[in-house]
């Protein structure tokens, strides 16, 4: 969306585009990766997807939103984030933003846990309020048996928090970015977080994402398997796109 103007923004909202907003965090991820990680994850996966997408979809997206709901990485420190009840807010804005725009298909792709339940209950908000469609997933969700497929478990967590999965991917993407002299192979565990069944939650303060702000060791990671991991993530969420805006247009107005 930033790189066109006013004037072609207007044409494709009224061609029927469909439109991404990607979600992401700026959030303490232990002590070796950058707080940007959610971000850079976030920003690779939106834009490889969506332009895999738009070679069968009308689709555009939106700036990556780079600050989400962190409320829970405050205490480690490095940290910018919004409560729920104003990052619910500012979902909502945005929407209606886009809404005035000229655009009746909404699409969120989340890179943050914290933001997922409050995605959710905004694109539901939207499609109650306004004319329009919407749909929202996180990339994790729409990947989770590639992944499977993958082994990606081998890292750790998926995706964990700034544990091996995270690690491996921002070591495909920025691997300057990762201290990997501190890349420690054993890390305290925390059964219980993910632990119930799909669409449970069961947290404890002050470790919603384990020991020390994060959830296993990442020692394993590598730039190959992050690779790997990021390549199955942007081929399952760019079908996801394409079937959803698919489903919206055969839905009719």
């Amino acid at each position: 969306m930033q790189e066109w103007t006013r004037e072609e923004i207007n044409q494709k909202a009224k061609a029927g585009y469909a439109i991404v907003i990607p979600l992401a965090a700026t959030e303490q991820h232990g002590p070796h990766l950058p707080v940007y990680t959610d971000t850079l994850i976030c920003e690779y996966i939106a834009t490889e997807s969506v332009r895999r997408a738009s070679n069968q979809v009308q689709i555009l997206m939106t700036p990556v939103l780079s600050i989400g709901c962190s409320q829970h990485h405050l205490a480690f420190g490095g940290t910018l984030s919004y409560k729920s009840s104003t990052y619910l807010q500012i979902l909502r804005d945005i929407g209606e933003s886009l809404i005035t725009d000229g655009f009746r298909k909404i699409i969120f792709i989340n890179a943050h846990g914290g933001n997922d339940p409050i995605m959710m209950q905004t694109a539901n908000d939207l499609a109650v309020q306004y004319p329009i469609w919407t749909a929202a997933a996180s990339y994790w969700s729409v990947a989770g048996q590639a992944l499977t497929d993958l082994n990606a478990a081998e890292m750790g967590m998926v995706p964990g928090h700034a544990g091996g999965f995270e690690t491996a991917v921002i070591m495909a993407l920025r691997p300057d970015l990762v201290k990997t002299e501190l890349l420690g192979s054993q890390h305290k565990s925390r059964e219980w977080i993910n632990s119930g069944p799909r669409g449970s939650f069961i947290g404890k303060h002050s470790e919603l994402t384990g020991f020390d702000g994060y959830t296993d060791a990442p020692h394993l990671a590598t730039a190959l398997k992050g690779q790997q991991y990021l390549d199955a993530i942007v081929v399952k969420v760019a079908d996801w796109l394409i079937q959803t805006v698919r489903s919206m247009e055969a839905g009719g107005e």
